[in-house]
């Protein structure tokens, strides 16, 4: 039987949904994402303990008297924000493909974050010189952006 291609990165989001439905240990993630998938993804410890460390770091859950976790309200409110953003409909049709599509698309939305997250780090390196050619560069993207609207935006036969 082959395998699904799986994503690399286990999803912040989908943890975090399923913590909200209940305390579960990192094993348990593990099993619950391997049962609900239907076998194509059977995620590591290697990839689901570092998350858990990095959702215990930034406060979104906290360990639980048996050794589980929960999602705490800071949690919650981050996974809201997330489902009400309007990015979210764009991963639409992929959602729509059961929990595996849903599982991509949190993932892809999660590498995004983390890309930014890493471009802001590695801006805050840059000289001086460098942070104002990267600021000229981003203005003309948004200029030229901002004229192909314009553009698309004015009635046509005019």
């Amino acid at each position: 039987m082959s395998k699904s291609v799986v994503p690399r990165g286990f999803s912040r989001f989908y943890v975090l949904s399923l913590l909200k439905e209940r305390a579960m240990t990192g094993k348990e993630i593990m099993d619950e994402t391997t049962k609900r998938s239907n076998g194509s993804w059977k995620p590591s410890p290697g990839l689901v303990y570092p998350l858990l460390g990095k959702l215990l770091e930034e406060g979104l859950i906290v360990e639980a008297s048996n050794g589980g976790y929960v999602i705490t309200q800071t949690g919650e409110k981050a996974l809201q924000d997330y489902e009400n953003t309007p990015a979210n409909d764009m991963f639409g049709t992929v959602m729509r493909l059961g929990v595996y599509g849903r599982m991509m698309a949190q993932d892809i939305s999660d590498r995004v974050i983390s890309m930014i997250g890493m471009m802001r780090e590695d801006i805050s390196k840059l000289s001086a010189d460098q942070k104002k050619k990267y600021r000229d560069f981003l203005r003309s993207e948004l200029n030229r952006m901002e004229g192909d609207e314009n553009q698309q935006q004015q009635p046509t036969g005019v």
